[in-house]
């Protein structure tokens, strides 16, 4: 038996696992600020906060950022440090995005029948 792909298969698992990042905060809990704090500090920052919550051991900050935009970030709760942001497309951008006016209500159905006239998942009618 040919043990050497087997040794080399598990010698991969076990790099790839260190190879993950850890997203989680790891501050000690002695360490860590109030989240009024950082509230404060984001709102002289020009944002609009709607909620900090604790996500993985990192303050996890719902709002609209200074420029008015949503946004979603992930804080060191020890220093404030910003460790991730997402920004959340509004719906009224998507549609300028797409070229599309909120008032457009057309529906485009691009679906073929299959054939036979047979279309699964619908209630069928007989008709005599």
């Amino acid at each position: 038996m040919n043990i050497k792909p087997i040794v080399i298969t598990f010698s991969l698992l076990l790099m790839s696992g260190s190879a993950l990042a850890d997203d989680d905060c790891d501050d000690p809990v002695a360490g860590w600020q109030p989240r009024e704090n950082l509230r404060q500090k984001l709102e002289a920052e020009g944002w609009k906060v709607f909620r900090i919550k604790v996500d993985d051991g990192c303050y996890e900050v719902k709002g609209r950022d200074p420029e008015g935009r949503r946004a979603e970030a992930e804080y060191s709760p020890a220093t404030f440090e910003l460790r991730e942001m997402e920004l959340e497309a509004d719906d009224d951008d998507d549609d300028d995005y797409r070229g599309k006016s909120g008032n457009d209500s057309k529906s485009i159905n691009n679906e073929q029948a299959p054939r036979k006239g047979i279309i699964t998942g619908r209630p069928t009618v007989t008709v005599e």
